[in-house]
């Protein structure tokens, strides 16, 4: 079986431009504007909102565009990203408790961790295509979940990390205001790789074979391999935001490493629009928000209000909320230049 980028069909019909397509396309005012904007909104965030909340947003936002890298521009569905988010989690908690090291240490650490498991991981996985695909880093990621729980005198199980430290050259960040801005050049940091990943030859590479493998060999590129680096990446990318997950929790439990943890991300991705990279910043600040919401207001059942807007957000904005609003603003620039 094949993925569904795979098929003919599909190699013949014309891509939907994305998100970072209508960017590119605007005029210079606009892409710095934006930029401007979205500055503007990340440095007020904080203030707008519980702090704790905001610092939610940012870690989620990283696994979203981690695992859109993936999804949306190599065609790969994960579902088992938490293995990476999860790991750089306990790895973080682990080394920011016993070293003592400054918590951007320890999240570093944490993240090169996840990339080295998403070397053998991926190596076995990107051999195959769509639900097999998914199936492989699903069971991977179980595996990394039942090694956790048993990892006692490690991991602690099911009690997990407690007291993880946010050690910064002995500045106070027990607040999560001050620690929001702590975190936050990191996360640029993140996402500003990201992007440029998308946007370097190896990115148009990826969406190369994304929309048609069989061609991308022929070419001469070794497709494996360059899915193989693409899965590494957003493991890295991910374990950046599971680590200050961990950090800025100052706990770890083995709900990082649970199924529903992959699931989560992918209806993050899927809500914010698939292939557009910032859409997936966009969709963790609705479902961060969203949760938050809902459980201040006493509802329990927060999954069936959340997968409820997944199942309308397919049925009704195929491209999520950035991917529809970036093909209304194509649509628009090209009716003005007729």
């Amino acid at each position: 079986m094949t993925s569904i980028v795979d098929t003919p069909a599909d190699a013949a019909r014309p891509a939907v431009p994305s998100g970072l397509v209508t960017v590119a396309r605007a005029p210079g005012w606009v892409r710095y504007a934006l930029l401007a904007v979205g500055l503007a909104v990340a440095l007020w965030l904080p203030n707008g909102l519980y702090a704790a909340v905001a610092v939610d947003i940012l870690c989620w936002a990283l696994f979203a565009v981690a695992v859109d890298l993936l999804l949306g521009f190599t065609g790969l569905m994960s579902f088992g990203h938490a293995a990476f988010w999860g790991t750089s989690a306990y790895v973080t908690g682990l080394v920011a408790i016993h070293a003592g090291l400054p918590f951007p240490v320890a999240v570093l650490a944490g993240a090169l961790a996840a990339a080295v498991l998403a070397v053998p991981i991926g190596y076995l996985a990107v051999k195959r295509t769509g639900i097999y695909f998914a199936m492989v880093t699903l069971a991977f990621a179980q595996m990394v979940y039942y090694v956790a729980n048993e990892w006692r005198s490690v991991t602690r199980g099911e009690n997990g990390l407690q007291g993880v430290p946010r050690e910064l050259f002995g500045l106070d960040l027990t607040d999560d205001y001050y620690f929001y801005y702590a975190i936050l050049p990191i996360v640029l940091l993140g996402l500003a790789a990201a992007w440029r990943i998308v946007q370097s030859p190896f990115g148009r590479v990826l969406v190369g074979i994304r929309d048609n493998p069989a061609r991308a060999r022929a070419l001469g590129y070794p497709v494996h391999r360059y899915k193989l680096t693409a899965f590494v990446l957003s493991g890295f990318i991910a374990g950046l935001g599971g680590g200050l997950f961990a950090v800025g929790h100052r706990f770890v439990s083995l709900d990082v490493l649970h199924w529903t943890t992959s699931g989560k991300a992918v209806i993050v991705v899927v809500l914010g629009g698939i292939g557009t990279l910032w859409g997936g910043v966009l969709g963790a600040g609705v479902v961060v928000l969203l949760e938050d919401w809902l459980s201040f207001s006493g509802f329990e059942a927060i999954g069936l209000v959340t997968g409820g807007i997944f199942v309308l957000v397919v049925l009704l904005f195929r491209r999520g909320i950035w991917g529809s609003a970036a093909a209304l603003a194509l649509r628009r620039m090209a009716a003005r230049r007729r």
